[in-house]
């Protein structure tokens, strides 16, 4: 059943590509606790292939999210130009340090999830047009699985 989901032979590249960009940007965005199930909600709105979205959304798996965090951080360094703060991990994390970086964070994941959705998407996108995984082939695939 998730193979079928997967290589949904009814669906076109750009909506498998959509649906990969989609979670990924879902996965990021600093709405935690709630992304798979807005992402989920929202797959369901926009008819995209709610397997890939929740595969996709997965990127924000505990071995990723320091990795994330610092790259929020980082990219919303971009935005806030003179007012950008770097973290010092040599001393110790205070409620005060969290308050001060906590607008460059959230500008910086935001970006960060458009950013990497729109990547993960065009690159998703051009393999599946490289390797011709389209509605034909997907069928084939699915009924020799």
């Amino acid at each position: 059943m998730v193979r079928e989901q997967l290589l949904n032979p009814d669906e076109s590249a750009a909506v498998k590509a959509t649906s990969v960009g989609f979670g990924v940007f879902m996965g990021i965005v600093p709405l935690w606790g709630f992304q798979l199930a807005i992402a989920i909600a929202l797959a369901f709105a926009f008819r995209l292939n709610k397997a890939l979205v929740i595969i996709a959304a997965n990127i924000s798996i505990p071995p990723m999210i320091p990795l994330i965090l610092f790259l929020s951080h980082r990219t919303g360094a971009i935005w806030m130009g003179d007012q950008a703060q770097l973290i010092s991990f040599t001393s110790g994390i205070t409620l005060e340090m969290v308050h001060n970086n906590f607008i460059q964070y959230v500008v910086g994941a935001v970006t960060l999830s458009i950013v990497a959705g729109i990547g993960f998407g065009l690159v998703t996108y051009i393999l599946l047009k490289i390797f011709k995984i389209d509605a034909v082939k997907s069928r084939d695939i699915a009924d020799k699985v």
